[in-house]
This record gives C-alpha cells, structure tokens and sequence, in this order.
C-alpha cells in the first residue's frame, strides 16, 4: 500500500517537476514569449485545481480506487501524447488533462492515512511524503541525462512510467475499509482487514464490525459530501484557515522552485548550460533533510509547532535573494528555503486529512488542494515574468509575504492533530 501510494505522489512530482525545464526548453524551438512560457505551468494548475476537487467528490462517493482508476488513465494517456504534441496549443490542451488527473494526488495520502494506526501516524506519513521528493530528484536526473541529448519529448513520455505502473497494479490494492464502513459495507471492510492480517500474520481484535454512521440520522447527508458541509458550523474554522495555508505554501513553494530554474537560466544564458540542471538537482536534494527534520519533531513538538518553525525558517533563509547575490549564496539560500517550506507543505498535508472525517475527508482535502493550485497558477507568471525582466526583488518580497501569511494561517488553526484519532463523521 505504502508503494502504491507513493507511486501516486511519484507521478505528481515528476510532473510538476517538468515544469522547470519544459517551458524553458520549448521557448527557443518554438519562439513564445515569456508570456506563453509562464502560461504553460498556469494551464497545469488550472487543470490540478479542476482535478483536485473532482477526484475528491468522486473519491467520497464512490470510492478511493475508482479516484485512482480514473486519474491514471487519464494522466497515462494524456502523458504520452503529450510527448508528440506537434504545437504550443495542443500541448497546452495535453498539460491540462494530465495536472487534472494528477489532482487525485491527495486521494493517496488520505487513503493511505486511513490504514496507519494513531501512534505512529506523523512517522509513516512523513516515510510516505518521501516519495515526493524521491519523484522530484529522479525528475531532476532524468532532464540532466536526457534532455541535453534527446530533448524535452523523451522526458515527457519517460515521465508517464508511474501512472501506467499505478494502472498496472491497481488490481492488487485494497479499498479502505474505513472508508467501506462509513457507506455501511461491513462484510467487504471485514475481508480487507482479515486478508491485512493474514499477511501480516497477525488476529483481528475479537469483536463485531461497526460503522458510526450505522442507527444514525440524516445519512443522505452524510453520503453527499458537499462545499456546504465544509462551510458548516462544525468545520469552517479548519477549512477556511486551511485554504489559506495551502495557498500560501502551494505559492512559496513552487515560487522557489522556479525560482531556481530562472535564476539559473539568467545566469548561464542558455537552457544548454548544465548549471541549470545542476541547481535544480541539487535544490531538489534540499527536501531530503526537510523530510528528516519533519520525522524527527512531528510527533514531538506537533503539527502546528513543525510548520511555524519551518515557515520562521524558510523566511529567513530567502531574505538574502531580495537583493542579487553571487551563485554559492543564492544557491545556499534557496537550498534552505526549499528545505523547510518543502517540510511545511508536507506537515500541511499530514494535518488536512486527519482534521477532516472520513466521510468528508478526500472532498475537503481536494478543495484545500485545489484553493493551493490557485496559487500555483499565479505562482509562475510571477516567478517567471518578474524574474526574467529583472526584477527579482519585488518577486521574492512576494514569496516572503505568502511565507507570513501561510505562518499566520497555521495559528488560526483550532486542532492540533498529534495523537487525535481519525473521526468518520462531522461532530
């Protein structure tokens, strides 16, 4: 389960990922302007937000491995085309299908969450994180050994292996039995669970199978996962706070990670030169000490502690970039920025999906989600356009504004999740 799952977050990293080396790649061959360069991660956002809520809604309603059937399939497909997109207009048409299904991302943490048990759920969520940045430094390998001898199309089709691998072995995951139980199908979620103990050689506790939702009122209520039941008294002090986060992280995080790749591009002159490659490598390696420094003070400290000391953190180590500084500091600076804003939206994405209950859960972490990609899509026309016309200041005083604002969101949080166990219904 923990492969699977991380197969999905592989393939959404690998994709957005491709962000920092497409656009550049393209813009010369095919003469746009930075304009149009910029347009190509706005439409992948634009699709990531459509996704995001749709496969939430449909993850809900009908079940977390349809969400999964449905986003490989698309991504799958989309992805290969892609790779042989004769012109700018349809490979913008091919982008939008593939970031739409990639919005099913966050249906496999919450489906992997609902297996993992209370104790020790910040550790294997954190273990499962790392996939994301496994998939954005095998990204950053592949566009260093291909794109210089193949060019971007071999990159594009190659990056499609984990949506056809996740399509391969759909078969052979379970459904969520938490998630079986709360549409009243005991006898399948009891199956799961006793084939999970069978292989892992252990009992089931003695006890009958139940459901919170069983001999309860207003089940068509419950069976309807809606914006309103996000927006309910019981649940619009988390959801309101939490859109803010995600678009704030969502901005500051992609925000530095174009940053890169244009700070990069300004200094080398030429997508050709390997300083490009070798900044958005290395920046990449950056999120592997943020994931150990999450493992290490989630469970401890908690949720909304680890993400204020990463925001405090990630400010610090980008305000130097407000004025130009020679390569080793710039690189240093966003290596550490990208280091504990990385860590941030990992915690954000831990604490989203065990504030919300079961039967809401992949609705309300969608529309957090898809809230996020609003600022993916702003994100690129301001790290790109600012950037490239020189006026990199003003472009990371941005940045550091939405680290604030992201910080402030988090003390306006009413839970602290550490050791809270997952509710199946709205209190």
């Amino acid at each position: 389960m923990l492969a699977y799952a991380g197969l999905g977050w592989i393939a959404e990293a690998m994709e957005m990922m491709l962000l920092s080396f497409v656009g550049p790649a393209i813009q010369p061959e095919w003469g746009l302007s930075s304009g149009e360069e910029s347009f190509i991660s706005t439409a992948t956002f634009v699709g990531m937000l459509v996704g995001a809520y749709v496969w939430g809604v449909v993850s809900d309603s009908y079940g977390r491995k349809k969400g999964f059937l449905g986003a490989s399939i698309i991504t799958s497909v989309a992805g290969l085309l892609s790779a042989i997109a004769p012109n700018y207009t349809l490979l913008l048409i091919l982008r939008c299908f593939i970031s739409a299904g990639l919005g099913c991302g966050h249906v496999f943490s919450s489906w992997f969450l609902e297996f993992v048990p209370t104790p020790k759920r910040g550790t294997w969520m954190v273990v499962f994180a790392t996939f994301w940045t496994v998939g954005t430094i095998i990204e950053a390998s592949l566009a260093w050994s291909i794109m210089p001898s193949f060019g971007w199309r071999w990159l594009l089709g190659l990056s499609t292996i984990p949506s056809l691998l996740m399509l391969l072995f759909y078969d052979q995951v379970p459904e969520s039995p938490r998630y079986l139980c709360t549409k009243g199908k005991l006898t399948e979620a009891r199956y799961i669970l006793e084939k999970g103990a069978t292989l892992n050689r252990k009992e089931l506790p003695d006890g009958r199978l139940v459901s919170d939702h069983i001999n309860e009122g207003d089940n068509e209520y419950r069976r309807s996962p809606s914006l309103l039941m996000l927006l309910s008294p019981n649940l619009i002090g988390i959801t309101l706070p939490l859109w803010c986060l995600y678009f704030g992280n969502t901005f500051s995080y992609y925000g530095i990670v174009l940053l890169t790749s244009q700070l990069s591009i300004l200094q080398s002159e030429s997508i050709q030169n390997s300083s490009l490659y070798t900044n958005v490598f290395v920046n990449s390696l950056a999120e592997l000490p943020g994931l150990g420094l999450a493992a290490i003070i989630l469970d401890k400290l908690g949720r909304k502690i680890s993400m204020e000391i990463m925001f405090v953190a990630g400010f610090v180590l980008l305000l130097p970039l407000v004025v130009h500084q020679n390569d080793i500091l710039t690189t240093t600076s966003l290596f550490g920025a990208r280091m504990f804003i990385s860590a941030s939206f990992i915690v954000a994405c831990i604490y989203a999906p065990e504030a919300y209950p079961t039967n809401i859960r992949a609705t309300g972490v969608g529309i957090a989600t898809a809230v996020g990609r609003t600022g993916g899509i702003v994100c690129p026309l301001v790290a790109v356009s600012l950037v490239s016309s020189c006026n990199q200041t003003l472009a990371v005083m941005l940045f550091e504004a939405m680290i604030l604002v992201s910080g402030l969101c988090v003390v306006l949080l009413p839970l602290e999740t550490k050791g809270r166990e997952l509710t199946d219904e709205v209190e």
